[in-house]
């Protein structure tokens, strides 16, 4: 029986550079411990104890120039099952002093009854369950794949745990598409959000308030209130009503939801002075629930939608920490929509339509991931399944009404129901999962949620749950980098900038800026002694759409010379004629 894939794909060419790569550490660094080296999007990776000796980026081409010279000799891979003593008994002579991680692991298998596999090629041998070329020689093109950094990485994952060197690889089918990769790489490392954030002064993080915990200047929350206005604006328009909940809550509401038993380790938990154990809210739904409970309702009261921005907190592991991308504090702009049966196909339309309007207007390009439950792993997931088979069924019909294409993730939904994940295309081609649409009938189980139907009978209710940027944290961090910082008139914290040439035409400056603030236009005023070129340099910077050079010729005229930061010179024209223009641009919330 052949455990090779015969037909190279991307991720058994992946992993088999992973296995080459441990070779090539094996034969540059003898004393290194090879631990595990999985395919992953774009590449793979392996991780190393390196001992007392570390490894710098500046070693990587040397390692990669010797995988090089390994692969032709790389004809096929060989494997062999063998018994857990036997593999133990390898991997102690394999390296000096043995490999303690590789034995831990062949404990597990041993633990789990699992078949326990070696795989050869070359010279060297690793222990593996499979999956690569069948011959790395003839199916590995040496000029696509390339070494691309290292990192720390904790032993399994664990922070309690030796911290290991990880070397990361990229491999592609060909070298053009490698270095299109590359080449989009070092463009994102330009976007970088945490980069950006603070050139353009939006964020910032403080050693004494902690990792993870994101404090933002003015410009940056008025970026955020901005974009949770333009949702609240979408909502409105649909039915919603706002609500307010508190941070805290006693651990009774999340055991009764199901989240304690899921999240208990990633929640911050706090006991009061009289022995009640409190926790930091993780997510809002189960508050929802209660204020949908304090009454009784008619069927014509029904749908009950809420819409609540704000902040939750979760206990991330320091090293899963990255910007604005995974923090402990963070904003959702959540919703909660209660309703009939027979209501749950129109309500997931209208949140639908706000998602692709609000992604629609930042030009993301949306796909669909339905999400569903693992028959075979149902203990992950709440209710039963005939429950969730007719969800998914639900979501099937709408994906087709709606002419979707759309692919099937099983197992990622969320524990107590399936969803409608939309993915974002940025403008580099990256994928980003975003806004989530989420039919949940456990929970109203849970909490006995019901309103009175036309009979007179109580009626379970459905809880549909939709938050339309996920996170305003991880949105921004989606969109600084989409746009370069870039933004849109609408959305930027300064729209205008004014440059007088010098002082002598400061006065009319100040006129010019106080006419465009009082129809609402977001000035500032480069009222600073440098030249013309710096005052333009400065504001190019500053990523501002739009500046305004001011002179004799513009005073005398009370006109005002118009630059945009993505056309160029746009030309003169009157203070009016520039008001009517940007205010249509901000009206109609054009995007780039």
């Amino acid at each position: 029986m052949s455990f090779l894939k015969k037909t190279p794909n991307a991720e058994y060419v992946r992993h088999t550079l992973a296995h080459l790569l441990a070779a090539a550490v094996r034969d540059v660094y003898p004393h290194a411990l090879p631990t595990i080296g999985p395919a992953i999007e774009n590449g793979f990776y392996y991780d190393f104890d390196f001992g007392n000796t570390p490894l710098n980026e500046t070693d990587l081409p040397k390692l990669e120039a010797h995988m090089r010279e390994l692969l032709p000799s790389w004809k096929n891979f060989e494997h062999r099952e063998v018994s857990a003593d036997e593999a133990r008994d390898y991997f102690k002579h394999a390296t000096k002093g043995g490999n303690r991680y590789k034995a831990e692991l062949i404990d597990d298998l041993e633990k789990e009854g699992a078949t326990i596999t070696l795989y050869t090629s070359g010279t060297f041998t690793d222990l593996c369950r499979g999956g690569h070329v069948e011959h790395p020689a003839s199916d590995i093109k040496t000029d696509a794949f390339a070494l691309s950094h290292i990192a720390g990485a904790y032993w399994r994952g664990d922070e309690n745990k030796q911290q290991l060197t990880r070397i990361y690889g990229l491999a592609f089918p060909t070298k053009k598409e490698l270095d299109a990769y590359i080449l989009m790489q070092e463009e994102a490392k330009k976007r970088d959000h945490r980069k950006l954030g603070k050139e353009l002064d939006l964020f910032t993080f403080s050693d004494l308030v902690g990792p993870g915990l994101p404090l933002w200047s003015p410009k940056g929350t008025l970026l955020r209130n901005l974009l949770d206005d333009f949702v609240w604006q979408l909502r409105k328009e649909r039915g919603y009503v706002r609500v307010e909940i508190p941070h805290i809550t006693k651990k009774d509401l999340f055991v009764m939801s199901g989240h304690w038993s899921k999240f208990s380790n990633e929640l911050f938990k706090s006991t009061t002075r009289e022995g009640h154990e409190f926790a930091l809210k993780p997510m809002n739904c189960p508050f929802h629930t209660q204020i949908f409970a304090r009454k009784q309702w008619s069927y014509r009261d029904m749908p009950q939608r809420y819409a609540n921005t704000t902040m939750c907190y979760r206990d991330e592991q320091t090293g899963e920490l990255s910007g604005l991308s995974r923090v402990r504090a963070f904003t959702q702009d959540d919703a909660h929509v209660f309703c009939r049966e027979s209501q749950v196909r129109d309500e997931a339309f209208k949140i639908w339509d706000i998602i692709e309007t609000f992604y629609g207007t930042f030009g993301f390009k949306l796909k669909v991931r339905l999400s569903t439950h693992d028959p075979e792993h149902m203990d992950k997931f709440l209710g039963d399944i005939s429950v969730w088979e007719r969800a998914v069924n639900n979501f099937k019909d709408w994906l087709k009404e709606r002419k979707a294409e759309y692919v099937v993730g099983i197992g990622e939904a969320a524990f107590y129901g399936p969803k409608i994940d939309f993915i974002a295309k940025d403008s580099l081609g990256r994928e980003w999962q975003v806004a989530t649409i989420q039919a949940d009938r456990s929970m109203p189980e849970s909490f006995g949620l019901t309103c009175t139907n036309e009979k007179g009978e109580e009626e379970r209710v459905v809880m549909l749950h939709a938050a339309i940027m996920g996170s305003i944290e991880r949105f921004l961090s989606v969109m600084i980098e989409h746009t370069a910082g870039n933004f849109p008139l609408w959305l930027s914290p300064v729209q205008v900038k004014v440059l007088p040439l010098s002082d002598k035409f400061l006065k009319y400056a100040e006129s010019v800026a106080d006419a465009l603030r009082d129809k609402n236009i977001r000035v500032e005023l480069d009222d600073s002694a440098e030249t013309l070129g710096k005052k333009i340099r400065n504001w190019k910077l500053e990523k501002v759409p739009y500046a305004l050079v001011l002179g004799g010729e513009e005073e005398k005229k009370k006109e005002v010379t118009l630059e945009s930061r993505d056309k160029g010179k746009v030309g003169t024209l009157s203070v009016e004629k520039l008001s009517e223009r940007l205010l249509k641009e901000i009206g109609g919330r054009m995007s780039l």
